[in-house]
């Protein structure tokens, strides 16, 4: 929630600004870019830390278990992947 409003007010407060030689695309691309990649590795950072809880659980219970917990793990790292990736895209076009 913290994030969503720090971004809202960044986004509101940059719309006024004026840019010595500078096109307001360029400043829109990489205010877009941060925002995916930020946004991404949040979300990533939030789940990781759930599903590493966990998965510290249920290993410490049945260690056998520790290569799915190892796959779930890589799902949530692959979220900030992708906003790296999207990043990428943005700043690309």
């Amino acid at each position: 929630m913290l994030l969503l409003m720090a971004s809202a007010i960044l986004i509101l407060g940059s719309t006024g600004v004026a840019y010595a030689q500078s096109d307001s695309g360029d400043s829109m691309k990489l205010l877009g870019a941060g925002l995916a990649f930020g946004i991404a590795a949040g979300g990533a950072g939030i789940g990781l830390g759930q599903v590493g809880a966990a998965g510290l659980a249920v290993i410490s219970e049945n260690p056998a278990l520790q290569s799915k917990v190892f796959i779930f793990v890589g799902m949530v790292e692959s979220i900030a992947i992708y906003g790296i990736v999207m990043m990428f895209i943005i700043l690309g076009q």
